[in-house]
This record gives structure tokens, sequence and C-alpha cells, in this order.
């Protein structure tokens, strides 16, 4: 599993690389330039004959690009340097490699030219770049970009040469993915070390195109996992954990289900959370509806059994069908709530008796993510696994966090409620974090806008109470149920485009998601 990190993380590693194991600072930054330069020909083909602008900072970002300069010449580029910032604060192993190619950049027919950057007009006279390197800021920045590096910004991403960015595209929190106001598009990040967080979650992820990792000779002891660790799940991960079936398997040895859904009005819910379950592979799974959608919810699935339940005035499940439901929770192994519900009071009442009090793992969603926000304590005191599905709306009404908030922050916010709560928790976004109760967090690496669309939410419920069902650890089943949800939303969004994409196409692409991953 892909090991992701924050800046101070990173910074930890390299100066632990320095201290601990005596490797130099310099030869750290030599590798990194080395490194992105066997990215960017990977990803763009040759350089020879090429024109390569690669814009610096003053500090070991601009250092990187000191380095690739060099090694782009080496390989046969026409390289253009510009510095932003006086040379006066280039220090240390930044200047070496600085007073490197100005030292080639004075040489007859070198192929490189080193200048100050002072005014936007000297990005007139150049002659227009195949390629541009950015190395003005790296993993440190934070906050806005301004003045003439703002302009710079601008004028690289209106250029429409290839971009590459050092380490993280500047302007970009290499921690949070948050960009206060410009950032550079960049085609391709070359990272060094290991991936940062930024580059994978909100704005970060739109900025950083296809990224790369860059072996800088820190040596891998130091990766050691670490409370508060993230990862980023990709299909072998999920081949890896996903439960195989033995021969002797029978329909109730690989997860009963019972799913509490729906309410006038709201049949898509239930139908598409209990379809999902019994698609991700569960045996048996039985929907508790209201006994007015009876009828109509039978007719619509075949594989699963439909029972009538007690109803209020509002169509939605009343508190006396508890007997009922009691019953079936008995008979499953697993239990979905929340898909339709309405946020009827009576049935919000029912809800919070039932989080109360069933002890077996429970997934919590929509409709019963309503009774938490009214309580949270009854999901904290519960002693057995509790799975919560909210989107960035659904957990501010828990924490009483603003939205907004919640996603400049989207994986501390949720590794630090997970804990709070004693759940494992999936905050649905882009991309989808999944956080246990110690903290672990898991960035989910499929999905895309198209999944934004009503109903979504209960196809994931669904596959991953169909996960837990077939014996799956809670975590391990709820972000592989993530990774396979935004999978089979993938498959979706390449047959019929990410616009006219349904709910129920994403449920009609779970089986072609579990065979792409298990082959």
């Amino acid at each position: 599993m892909q090991l992701v990190t924050t800046t101070e993380q990173m910074k930890r590693f390299d100066r632990a690389a320095m201290s601990r194991y005596g490797i130099a600072g310099i030869v750290l930054m030599e590798n990194a330039g080395r490194g992105f330069v066997d990215v960017l020909m990977r990803t763009f083909g040759e350089m020879q004959g090429k024109d390569v602008t690669i814009f610096c900072g003053t500090g070991n970002n601009g250092g990187d690009g000191f380095v690739i300069a060099r090694h782009l010449v080496n390989a046969g580029a026409r390289v253009q340097v510009f510095l932003l910032g006086k040379k006066s604060r280039v220090k240390r192993d930044a200047l070496s490699n600085l007073k490197i190619v100005m030292n080639l950049g004075s040489a007859k027919g070198s192929g490189i030219s080193v200048d100050q950057l002072v005014s936007m007009r000297q990005l007139v006279r150049i002659r227009k770049p195949d390629v541009i390197v950015d190395a003005l800021f790296g993993t440190g920045f934070s906050g806005r970009i301004e003045g003439l590096q703002e302009k710079v910004v601008k004028w690289i991403n209106q250029s429409g040469a290839k971009v590459a960015a050092v380490d993280i595209a500047s302007g970009v929190n290499a921690t949070t993915g948050v960009v206060e106001n410009v950032a550079v598009k960049a085609d391709v990040t070359a990272t060094m070390g290991l991936a940062k967080i930024g580059h994978y979650v909100g704005s970060g992820r739109d900025h950083s195109g296809k990224v790369g990792i860059v072996d800088i000779g820190i040596p891998q002891t130091l990766f050691k996992p670490s409370p508060n660790q993230v990862y980023r799940v990709d299909g072998e991960d999920v081949r890896q954990v996903l439960p195989k079936r033995p021969a002797s398997v029978h329909k109730y040895s690989v997860g009963k289900i019972f799913v509490l859904a729906g309410s006038r009005g709201f049949t898509g819910a239930p139908y598409m959370c209990a379809q999902a379950a019994m698609k991700s592979g569960a045996g048996a799974v039985i929907l508790g509806v209201p006994k007015s959608l009876h009828v109509m919810m039978a007719r619509k699935v075949t594989e699963v059994m439909v029972i009538p339940l007690e109803e209020t005035a509002e169509g939605s499940v009343s508190f006396s069908a508890l007997p009922v439901i009691f019953e079936k929770i008995r008979w499953a192994n697993v239990i979905v709530v929340g898909p339709g519900l309405s946020d009827d009071r009576e049935t919000q009442r029912l809800l919070m008796e039932l989080i109360r009090s069933i002890r077996k793992p429970l997934v919590i969603d929509a409709d019963g993510l309503k009774a938490v926000s009214e309580n949270s304590e009854i999901v904290r005191r519960r002693k057995h696994d509790t799975i919560l599905t909210p989107h960035v709306g659904e957990l501010s009404r828990i924490i009483g966090m603003k939205g907004n908030e919640i996603e400049s922050l989207r994986v501390s916010v949720a590794q630090a409620n997970a804990k709070k709560l004693g759940c494992i928790l999936a905050l649905k976004g882009a991309p989808t974090v999944t956080t246990n109760p110690k903290g672990l967090a898991y960035l989910n690496s499929t999905g895309n806008p198209g999944m934004a669309t009503a109903g979504a939410g209960d196809v994931l419920a669904g596959i991953v109470a169909g996960f837990v069902g077939q014996g799956m650890p809670a975590a391990e089943a709820t972000y592989a149920g993530v990774f396979i949800h935004g999978l089979a939303g993938d498959i979706a969004a390449k047959m019929l485009g990410q616009k006219s994409m349904l709910a129920l196409d994403i449920l009609d692409h779970i089986p072609d998601a579990l065979k792409q991953v298990e082959l």
C-alpha cells in the first residue's frame, strides 16, 4: 500500500537521512534532479532538441531545478533558467548547484542560459517552450502566491506548453491540497521520496497531473508506519483483502445483510442499497421497508427478500416495527440503516434506539446520520464495529464544523473524528477518505465527478455491508468498498460519459469492477 505523507513528515525523513545516516543534502538534491528528469522523459519522451524553461525559487525546490537544468542540457535540450528572487537568498546546496549552472551558462554553445526574472517583459523575448519545469516553491509552501510569482504562474498555465512540477505544483499546500488563489496546473509532478497528501486531495488533485515518485536515496527503514499514517489504496491492495470463496460455501456463510431503508417518495434508496449488497457478494439480503412500499419493492427486486414494516402517517418506518426489526437483526450478521428512511421524528427515535441496541456490525448512512448528529454519544458507546458514510454536509451536522473547513482539512478532520467517535468513518468526496479509530487513513484512488449523483451513496453503503458480511474486517471492507464503488463509477463513465451517469449505472457495473480487480 502506498505511503503518503504530510510536509512535516517528509521533512523529518529528510533530516533523519542526513543526521542519522550521514547522507549529504547535496546528494539528495542531485538524486532528486536526476530522478525528475527520468520521470519527465518517461512522460514526454526524449528531450533532444526541445526548448525547456525552468522557473526556480530561491529555496531547495529551486536547487532541484538547477540540477534538472544540468541533466536536461546533457539530454540535448535547450534550457532557459529563470531565478525568481535575489541570488543572495539562495543558500547552501541550492547555491552550489546555481553556481554550477551559471558556470555552464557562461560557456559558449552550452545550450543553457541563467537569468534573474525581474519583469514579465523578459518572457516575451524567449523562444516558446516545449516544456516548462515548475521549481518555484515545493512542499514547504502555504498561503497565497502574489506579485511577480503570481504573474509567472498565470503565464505558465496559459503557455500551452507541457508542464512538469518539482515535488508539488507551486501554489498547492502539500499537506491539505488547498490552493488559496492560483497554482501551477501541471501535467506531471515528480515528487521526492514519497507522495504527499496534497497530490490527491482537494484542489491539489486537479493541479498535480500524473504523479511520479522519485527515489532520492532516503533509506526505506525510515518509512515506518506511524500513528495517523495515510495510505493510498489501489487495485492490488483491494485484491489482496477481498475474500476468497471456498468450494463448500453456501448462501448463509457469505453474508446475511439486513437493510432498513425507504419511506414514501424514497423508493430508490432501499433498492440500490440492497441490490449493491447482493452484487458485492452477500449471500442473502432482507430489506425492511414501510408496509405501503412492500408490494412495489417486492416487484422491483427478485433476489432480495422484502418485509413490510409498520409505518407512520408520513409513510416512514414506525417505532412500533421494532420487534419485527429486532427479529431480522438476530438473523443478520451485518445491518444497514438510513438510506431513504426520512427525518420523521418517530423514525429518528427508532434509529436512535437501534444504534444504541444493535450488537453487531452496523453501517449508518443518509438519514441514519441525522440521528447521529442529534446524539453522537450513541456511536461512541457502541462496542461493535460501526461504519459511518457521510458526505461533507452530513459530517458538518455531526461535528458542528463548517463544510468548507472540513474540505480544507479533509484527511485530518476524518482522522480526528474517527478517533473521537470510535468508528470507521468514510468521508465521501474527492477523494473519499476512510479512517479507523486508531487514526489510520486510506485515500481512495478511483471515482470521478460523474458520481456526484443522487443515490450513489446508497450503493456504497450496500457494497460495504456486503463486504463486512463476507467476513472482512470493517476498515478493510470500507476502503475496499469505496474503491470498488469508485471503479464501478469509472467503468460507467467510460461507457456513458460523466454527465449522463446515474447511481443505477454504478450499481450495474459492480460486477465489472470486482472482476477487474480479482483477475
